[in-house]
């Protein structure tokens, strides 16, 4: 069992959204980054779960969200990948044949920061 078991999943959407809104734009995060920030431990998979269940007018910029590796998640020839692509272009990450660098794009935040420091 993962840390996510038996917790409310409208609360865990909540976590979930409230740490992808503090990644900044020109920056990314991977679902499991998310996932530990977000105090879930290991559960990147209940990441992609929550941004699944976002409302249609969210703001929460879950195009900042990538798999492992700093790849995008769709399929390359998919409507969703290229929305992806062009929203983070549009905000300055280079997006090469579907991957981010991470060690450039890839949001340097730590768990303490959130937690002594969330609206910095």
């Amino acid at each position: 069992m993962t840390k996510v078991a038996g917790k409310d999943p409208a609360r865990v959407n909540r976590l979930v959204w409230r740490t992808v809104q503090k990644i900044p734009s020109g920056s990314v995060c991977t679902y499991g980054q998310v996932a530990d920030l977000a105090g879930l431990g290991k559960a990147a998979r209940r990441v992609g779960r929550a941004l699944r269940e976002l409302p249609v007018d969210s703001d929460v910029p879950w195009h900042r969200v990538l798999r492992a590796g700093g790849n995008v998640a769709f399929p390359p020839d998919s409507d969703a990948w290229q929305r992806q692509v062009d929203r983070l272009s549009a905000e300055g990450v280079d997006v090469i044949r579907g991957k981010v660098d991470l060690d450039r794009f890839g949001w340097k935040q730590s768990l303490d920061a959130l937690l002594w420091y969330p609206d910095a």
